[in-house]
């Protein structure tokens, strides 16, 4: 009963995660647009304080590739979300090793594993264009993700494990 409850209220935040990422995913988008095309200015106040108006004004190149970075970093995180969410809809406490929720938590590892070698190419962009005398200070968070997605990859081994063994047994009653 208490496990019910604690699950429904997992779904429900990562619920909100997505749908925050996704709205920050669309101001991104939205700004960086309004940037581009409109005013230069919205390059002030990207998203939530962010400013990339010292990168726009020295690159509009440099500006595209941090922006870029952002939005597909972001977009990417929306959609690591969203696999959560659809592994709380697939997954069942009476039969927990199944082989669709071992493949979902493996395809989440292998996401995860993705944003982290995004994040580390985003990372070394950055640093690229700080060595030109531009501040740049945005945490890309590429460990973070590397580190999450090898604690992924060894759960989705241990319900790999756990879907043989379960099959074993059915087999053998």
């Amino acid at each position: 009963m208490k496990t019910n409850v604690i699950m429904k209220i997992m779904n429900i935040i990562f619920w909100i995660v997505f749908i925050g990422l996704c709205i920050k995913t669309g101001a991104l988008l939205v700004s960086f647009f309004v940037t581009l095309f409109i005013n230069s200015n919205g390059a002030e106040d990207t998203y939530m304080g962010l400013d990339l108006l010292d990168i726009y004004s020295f690159s509009v190149e440099y500006y595209i590739g941090v922006a870029s970075f952002l939005i597909a970093i972001t977009a990417m995180k929306a959609y690591l979300a969203y696999l959560v969410i659809k592994l709380f809809m697939k997954f069942n406490l009476n039969y927990p090793f199944n082989e669709k929720t071992a493949l979902l938590i493996t395809q989440m590892s292998h996401f995860a594993l993705s944003i982290g070698v995004v994040a580390i190419i985003a990372e070394n962009y950055g640093n690229s264009i700080m060595r030109q005398g531009i501040t740049l200070q945005i945490d890309w968070g590429a460990e973070q993700f590397l580190f999450f997605a090898g604690i992924i990859y060894i759960i989705a081994l241990v319900f790999k494990k756990g879907v043989e063994i379960q099959s074993e047994n059915e087999l053998t009653i």
